[in-house]
């Protein structure tokens, strides 16, 4: 920084100093959201949908589980029924005795063998014989003979309406104390003592049968699916590419249209600057000058009146002439364009000074490397910032520093005038007056952070914050 632009800082700083106002975001974190709406990249798409086809097979891996589990206890509590109606009509009921139905020891004891012989083994693990009221009158496990249980409701209505009755076992019953394990198929059914009494024969059979079927049935599922899935992906595969494709050709081409819409839009305004400048503006300082002439010629002959009025259309007449330069460079900043963006500030001050604000400039001059699009929007904030302060502030002072906050650069344009209560601006970023929302606006478009600290009788100030790749020497 050269030893004025350290003068200037220091000038500035009691500005800086007795502003205790707090900053208010009127547009935050803009660049961050236009880059999560930009399109995804092609890899990024690809990455996506593969991991959309694990999340679809992890879910298809877990429903058929779930399927396989569920089919295979059906297709085990049928076969278990089956079984036990065949025990139940081969074994149990020709060894049902009226001496059984009535506890007696001797033919409990008969009964037991022949279950142990015929019945126990490997497919069936426990065997139940109850009364209608509940008493088992007999069971494998001697410690469950002559106890009472209440009957479920399946119980009951199998020995109300005669039918096999088959489901996975809740072994949290208290007739079930002496089962182990955590799952047995139980299966239950009416048989008939010789004198005609009913009562109720129950078996519990091994559950291991049921998972080895799911895994079975799983395997099957899965498999299928998972196949079915990964054909599907490779079918469609090519015209998910195809379609990428075209949308990254669209996307180029509107980039492209883009492009060309900005470079018409410059030439455009270099056209109508030109003309402004090289037509109108030009009559107008011909028109004035032949006017201050004819003014001149009038005095000359004596015509006081007449050469002051003839004075005041001139007068009149660069004074259009300086709004129309003004114009050209709202229009056209040649400097921006020419000598960058330091010369182009300078103008813009120049401008301004010519109005009646006392403009400074802290800006270094070894700003290069900017892009084109970063240093339009560092002149339109700070124009549009110092054309409020020249309506609403003036005759006030103005400060624009352009320094480095990071990897960002910071533009302040900061006025010492009467300031405002940013309540007017709304609840809205985009409340308030015209050129707030021009601002606004300038920043959103670009992606940039933009902020304001004003207060009645506190100035004004505006920051804009904008993340770019300008060099570390712009700095010094």
């Amino acid at each position: 920084m050269t030893s004025a632009d350290a003068a200037l800082s220091s000038a500035a700083d009691p500005v800086v100093e007795e502003s205790r106002v707090p900053w208010i975001v009127l547009v935050a974190a803009a660049r961050a959201e236009t880059a999560r709406r930009r399109p995804p990249r092609t890899r990024t798409i690809v990455i996506r949908l593969a991991a959309g086809l694990v999340a679809v097979l992890a879910v298809v891996l877990v429903l058929a589980a779930w399927a396989a589990q569920w089919l295979a206890e059906r297709e085990a509590v049928n076969d278990a029924a089956t079984v036990t109606d065949v025990l139940a009509e081969a074994v149990v009921q020709p060894a049902l005795t009226t001496a059984l139905a009535d506890g007696d020891a001797a033919a409990v004891a008969q009964f037991d063998r022949i279950v142990r012989d015929q019945v126990l083994g490997d497919g069936v693990v426990r065997v139940k014989l109850w009364s209608p009221d509940g008493v088992v009158l007999y069971a494998d496990e001697p410690a469950l003979i002559g106890r009472s249980f209440a009957l479920d409701d399946a119980q009951r209505e199998a020995l109300a309406h005669p039918s096999t009755r088959a489901a996975v076992s809740d072994l949290s019953e208290k007739e079930n104390e002496f089962e182990t394990g955590s799952r047995l198929l139980e299966v239950y059914r009416p048989v008939w003592v010789p004198d005609g009494r009913e009562l109720l024969f129950e078996v519990y059979l091994p559950y291991d049968p049921v998972a080895a079927r799911s895994a079975d049935l799983w395997r099957g599922f899965a498999g299928v699916t998972t196949s079915s899935l990964l054909l599907l992906a490779v079918l469609t595969a090519p015209i998910v590419w195809g379609l990428l494709r075209r949308v990254r050709d669209e996307e180029r081409r509107r980039a492209a249209l883009l492009q060309h819409a900005v470079e018409a839009s410059d030439a455009e305004r270099r056209r109508i600057a030109g003309t402004l400048h090289d037509g109108p503006v030009q009559d107008l300082v011909a028109t004035s000058l032949a006017v201050e002439s004819a003014a001149d010629a009038e005095a000359r002959r004596g015509e006081h009146e007449s050469a002051t009025r003839l004075r005041d259309a001139a007068a009149a007449v660069r004074g259009d002439v300086r709004v129309l330069r003004s114009l050209l460079m709202d229009i056209y900043p040649p400097g921006l364009s020419a000598a960058g963006l330091g010369h182009a500030l300078d103008d813009l001050a120049a401008t301004a000074r010519s109005r009646g604000v006392a403009v400074e400039l802290d800006v270094p001059t070894a700003w290069e490397g900017l892009p084109a699009a970063d240093e339009q929007l560092l002149y339109r904030v700070a124009q549009e910032a110092l054309r409020n302060a020249v309506t609403h502030a003036a005759p006030c002072r103005v400060v624009i520093r352009l320094h480095r906050a990071g990897d960002d650069l910071e533009l302040e344009v900061e006025d010492d005038g009467p300031g405002f209560d940013p309540a007017v601006l709304g609840a809205e970023p985009t409340g308030g007056h015209l050129g707030t929302r021009v601002l606004v606006d300038l920043a959103a478009q670009a992606g940039a952070e933009l902020s304001l600290a004003t207060a009645p009788g506190e100035g004004t100030r505006w920051r804009l914050r904008l993340p770019a790749s300008a060099p570390a020497e712009a700095a010094s």
